[in-house]
């Protein structure tokens, strides 16, 4: 039986039930019923999509005071590059001992 099958039961029960908390849960599941079987069938998500643009949105609200779209869009790019930049290493010639 397929993912649409079983919430199309459980929903049809749900609602008979007259149970308060189980007909809202199944109201919104029917709402996102399409959505929730294509995630089911597929196990595809937007969650990667989704905190790409949480982190575009603390970098914009972090970078006020830019003078330039371009440097925004330079630190998005910077920040969600995966890239990681690292201090140059001190000589060891200024190492204490």
């Amino acid at each position: 039986m397929t993912a649409r099958a079983k919430l199309t039961d459980w929903i049809s029960w749900a609602t008979h039930s007259r149970i308060a908390p189980f007909v809202k849960a199944a109201q919104t599941i029917r709402k996102h019923l399409d959505g929730i079987v294509v995630y089911v069938e597929t196990g595809l998500s937007n969650g990667r999509t989704e905190g790409t643009n949480g982190k575009v949105r603390t970098i914009t609200r972090r970078s006020y005071g830019l003078h330039s779209a371009q440097a925004l869009i330079s630190l998005i790019l910077l920040c969600c590059s995966g890239l990681k930049l690292q201090p140059p290493q001190s000589s060891p010639l200024f190492h204490q001992t």
